[in-house]
């Protein structure tokens, strides 16, 4: 009896899952319960955030851009709904540094977050999503 594999069906129908990474403002609408977040949470997929996207959130919240509910962004670390990931930093700082169609420093380090780690990066931002195209992204 032959057994072969068939390299064209290397995965197994409804078991895999995209791994996302949550831009800033995705976050905070997932966070709030905001309809655009909906679809994101329906999809099930396995959810990262990336320690700039806590960094950032400080500093929208001492702009006053963003009004926080809670007293500090340590919930961020702490929230079920998501895992924070911590790539290298050479690696990671290098990859931000080669993103030079944007001077925002957030958007530098999470497109190169997505980036090394191969992951999507789920944003709203019309200039991210245009530079990563839809394979690497998902919109909002």
């Amino acid at each position: 009896m032959d057994v072969e594999l068939d390299a064209r069906r290397a995965e197994v129908p409804g078991q895999t899952a995209d791994v996302i990474l949550l831009d800033t403002n995705t976050l905070i609408w997932i966070d709030a319960g905001h309809p655009r977040s909906r679809a994101l949470i329906r999809r099930r997929d396995r959810l990262y955030v990336s320690p700039v996207s806590v960094l950032e959130l400080q500093f929208l919240h001492e702009s006053g851009k963003v009004r926080l509910r809670r007293e500090s962004v340590e919930w961020v670390v702490h929230d079920d709904r998501w895992l924070v990931d911590e790539p290298p930093a050479a690696s990671w700082f290098l990859n931000a540094a080669e993103v030079g169609w944007t001077r925002d420093p957030f958007d530098r380090l999470l497109v190169a977050h997505a980036q090394l780690r191969r992951w999507r990066l789920a944003t709203a931002d019309a200039r991210i999503l245009e530079h990563l195209g839809p394979t690497a992204s998902v919109e909002l």
